[in-house]
């Protein structure tokens, strides 16, 4: 069964999980800011751990975003850098269907409980600037029913997917956002992070179909043009 290093550092969360035939083996996360010394500590102990060599990985998997541009820039040099070194093929996982799988396996786990699962629409949200979330909409089969885009949050956003009878889930770094901005009725909060676990079964799909990256010419999926701010302190 295939050994495949995931890597998500696209928001405030650095995780990296070890996954082997797209299962979870190991896991290691912290929110911080500390990513591009966290991303490498956490994989050295993951591989101490499982007692393995990094030789013995068959692929390297990264989160591709949407989210924070320094975040999947960290991520992605990692991953690239583990390719390289190791001769490994590089995969690439939407971080928002990654989003919705964990919010799938934890369902399935009883963390929460949905009346209508088969019916309900999950929607993962990475924080954006100001009112802005990343977002996609997706079935519970994990079927994208919309495009991944910059939503500014209104008391209309989502409006044709948001039924007062149904059971539209929101979660993820952006859903504090939208609180009291979304139609109380039809819309649900539960509380599913960006993690790493999350790109152990895609990762290994992505695999096992050949969907494979050129790891000289992949970039993540920014959405938005990196900002540089002024910064506050002053030199002199």
């Amino acid at each position: 069964m295939s050994l495949i290093l995931c890597i998500e550092t696209g928001t405030d969360v650095c995780s990296v999980a070890l996954a082997r035939g797209g299962r979870l083996v190991s896991l290691r996360e912290e929110a911080g800011r500390d990513h591009a010394r966290k991303v490498a500590l956490f994989a050295d102990e993951l591989f101490r751990e499982a007692g393995i060599s990094p030789r013995g990985l068959d692929a390297v998997a990264v989160g591709r975003g949407p989210g924070s541009y320094t975040g999947l820039r960290i991520g992605t040099s990692f991953a690239k850098g583990l390719c390289y070194a190791l001769d490994v093929p590089l995969l690439a996982v939407d971080s928002l269907a990654a989003m919705a799988v964990i919010a799938c396996d934890d369902r399935e786990a009883g963390l929460f409980r949905s009346a209508q699962w088969e019916s309900a629409l999950l929607c993962p949200m990475i924080d954006a600037r100001r009112m802005e979330v990343y977002a996609e909409v997706f079935d519970t089969s994990l079927e994208s029913r919309s495009e991944v885009a910059a939503e500014v949050v209104t008391s209309g956003s989502f409006g044709r997917f948001i039924r007062p009878e149904g059971e539209f889930f929101v979660f993820g770094s952006g859903a504090a956002k939208t609180v009291g901005v979304l139609p109380a009725e039809g819309v649900r909060f539960i509380d599913v992070r960006p993690s790493a676990r999350g790109l152990c079964r895609l990762a290994q799909a992505r695999l096992d179909a050949g969907q494979v990256e050129d790891t000289a010419y992949f970039e993540p999926a920014y959405l938005k043009d990196f900002v540089v701010t002024a910064g506050r302190k002053k030199l002199f």
